[in-house]
Order: C-alpha cells, then structure tokens, then sequence
C-alpha cells in the first residue's frame, strides 16, 4: 500500500459536515469514530460521533464485532451441556448466565431446588457481582486517570476468583450451577476463606470511597454529567443500577425474588439525580449489601443435599458409581444423551450486575432446547448512551460510557 493510499484509508475515519444555524452561521460537524479497538469502549465496541468541537451532538453504537453465535449454538447442545456455553456470553457474569438459563429449565421440569443448593447459589451469585462491579470500579478509575484504583480492586477480585477456584476447580467459567442445584457441596474450609474475605471487603469499599469521593477531578468528572431522568430510562428498557440511579428501586431481588431471596435482609441502594456520580455511589454502595447478603446465606446455610434428588436430571452420587449398575447406567445415559424436557415456554428473570438478565428457553420435548434467548442487561442498556451523552463534552462520553458499564460479550452473543 502506498502512502497516499494509507492516508486516504486513515481519512474514512474522519469526516467533516457543515450544518447551518438559526443565525444563518455555518458550523463545522465532525464524524469521528471512536474504537472499535479503543482502551475506553470496555470492549469490542465502535461508536460513531458526531462532534461539534468537543461537544457530542449524536452517538451511535456499532456493535456485533464479537458475535459468537452462542444462542443458536445451544440449540445444538444437551441442556446440560448448554451451561458451559452461555456462561461465556457476559463473560464477567458467569453464575448469573447459568443461573438464568437453569432457572428456565427447571421451571419447564417443575424440579424443586433443595434449599441448601439455593443457599450456595447466593453466595456464589454474589461473590460474582461484587467480582464484576470489581472490574468494573477498576476499570472506570482507569478512564478518570485513577491508576492505582485499578490495582486495588483487582486485588480483591483475585480473592474471589480464589474462591471459586476453591468451590468448584476453575477460577472463571465454573459452570457450578447445574439444572437442579448445584454440582457439588462447598469443600472443608470454603466458609471459613470465605468469611474471612467478608472481613476485609467493607473496609477496603471504604478506603475506594476515600480514594474517590475526595478527590476533586473525579468529583467534577462525574457529577452532573450524563443526566438522564427515569422516565426516559423506562421508556428504553434499562433496569440495574442505571435505572436505579435516577431513583427507581426496581430490583428482581426484592420485586419477584428467586432462589431465597427473599429470605435475607438487604437495602436497595437509589440516586436522586440520574447522573454519572449517583451510577457510581449506587454500584460502591452494593458492595456493603452484597457483602451482607452472603453473610447471612452463610449464617443460615440449611443442611440438606446440594442438587435434587430427581434422577431424571440429577447424576446419581459418585460414590454409586463403583457399585451400582443402575447408577452406572443411569450416569452414562444422561452424560451422553442427556434428559428430555417437556415441550413448553419459559422465561426466567433474575438480577444482574447490569440489570434484568432475563433467559427464555422453548422446549421441544427433545434433550436439546428449540430455542435460547438471553435477555442481555448490556444490550439494552447500551440503548441509554446517547441521551446520557448528546450535548455533553467528549471527555464526558469517556465518562459516561464507564458508568454505563457494558459487557461486550453480552451485548454481540
């Protein structure tokens, strides 16, 4: 390629407009792309601006960069071995991508999860929000030049991938959850490590806030930029903590609970103005409720059995196998051909670190689901960007889309 042809190729990035005004003035319009290979999109994102100076007139998001083909992938899959595969789409929310799809198939099976499993369930569930609203604080520090922020939260995020390693042998992408529970009970000395990060997680949420809410740059950087008020984020569908920063206490946790979830005391933190600085106070102030809510799921861990006791889903206990033809046979049969479910329609919605993650799944009658579909939080979301950001300055775009804390992967499936 010669120079000038590498010029020219450069230049399709940039391109100017000229739009007249009221007052017979011409103003120059600029088209700039930002990403989709970008350090500030979180993400394979693309976003088309429309830039009068340094202010946003118009955004669009360009998005399918990192279309995975996920859900169509599953209808190709045993619904056991579906799990695996939709935990890999909001790749930060692995428990609540399996949560929602297991919720769905259980509801179709009519399979009762014994309480000891939806237990365990919370608090692996909320381990991973406060692992992903992790990277998310990180991350956001790192676009307002918080450097050392990044680090602090990974610290704490590397303890609770710790953990999982602990409870079920990988760090990301565990699928411990399965249809029925979950597929095995927590390991000697789970609680006691887990416990003991509890201990230490509300004063290192305090030392963030200390970090943060003094420091004059962040402060100017998040207040009053990005307002968008509640009625235009219901219009659009966001839930999560955006909707809740504008003061909606919508949250599936207390409005439709699942799992026992109505069985632990917690507060469901709300802004006032719907800006970028009450995104941030609503998501640091989750960190103390999810740090309570896995206390107490502690506290009250029932006895019983980890995953049901129907065998028409469930693997029979390893212990059998060594000596019970019937469990070796029943074993090999759902590995490899896996368990029928009755043809239906079901839709299980739960909340996530963004929002409602919502898994529809059709049932055929087969062992393979007809049909899956994710309710992505991020995708939805992402609809939000351009109120948040239109006749605000580019700078608060970088902000701004921070705060929208969009998961990519989600987002394209």
């Amino acid at each position: 390629m010669s120079l000038t042809d590498d010029y020219r190729r450069r230049e399709e990035s940039v391109t100017l407009a000229t739009e007249p005004e009221g007052d017979g003035e011409t103003h120059e319009l600029l088209t700039l792309n930002i990403g989709p290979h970008h350090p500030a999109t979180h993400g394979v994102l693309r976003l088309l601006a429309t830039l009068e100076g340094e202010v946003v007139r118009d955004i669009k998001p360009i998005i399918g960069y990192v279309h995975t083909g996920i859900e169509k992938t599953a209808e190709d899959k045993a619904y056991w071995k579906v799990i695996p595969v939709v935990e890999r789409m909001d790749y930060l929310s692995y428990y609540f991508n399996a949560m929602a799809f297991c919720g769905a198939v259980e509801s179709l099976l009519g399979v009762e999860v014994p309480p000891r499993a939806q237990y365990l369930r919370v608090i692996h569930l909320e381990l991973n929000r406060l692992a992903s609203h992790m990277v998310w604080l990180g991350t956001s520090a790192l676009d307002l030049g918080a450097i050392s922020m990044f680090w602090y939260c990974f610290r704490e995020r590397e303890s609770i991938l710790d953990l999982f390693e602990m409870s079920s042998g990988q760090r990301m992408h565990t699928r411990y959850f399965q249809v029925g529970g979950v597929i095995e009970d927590i390991p000697p000395g789970f609680e006691q490590k887990v416990r003991k990060f509890l201990a230490v997680m509300p004063s290192r949420a305090d030392q963030y806030a200390d970090l943060l809410e003094k420091n004059e740059i962040v402060l100017e950087r998040l207040r009053g930029t990005g307002v968008v008020d509640e009625e235009t984020l219901l219009k659009l569908g966001v839930t999560g903590p955006l909707l809740r920063a504008a003061g909606n206490p919508w949250d599936l946790r207390k409005a439709a609970p699942y799992s026992s979830y109505d069985h632990f005391d917690f507060k469901v933190p709300i802004g006032t103005v719907g800006d970028n600085y009450d995104r941030f106070r609503v998501r640091h102030a989750e960190l103390y409720e999810s740090t309570k809510i896995i206390e107490q799921a502690l506290d009250g861990l029932p006895e019983g059995p980890h995953i049901t006791t129907d065998r028409k889903v469930a693997l029979p206990p390893r212990h059998e196998l060594a000596t019970s033809m019937e469990a070796l046979i029943h074993h090999f049969k759902l590995v490899t051909e896996g368990f029928r479910v009755p043809p239906g329609e079901a839709y299980y919605a739960i909340e996530g670190p963004r929002g409602e993650l919502g898994c529809f799944v059709r049932a055929d009658g087969s062992a393979k689901p007809a049909r899956v579909h994710m309710r992505d939080p991020s995708f939805v979301n992402l609809q939000a960007l351009a109120p948040m950001v239109r006749d605000g300055y580019i700078a608060d775009l970088i902000a701004t889309l921070a705060m929208l804390d969009p998961i990519l992967g989600g987002i394209d499936r």
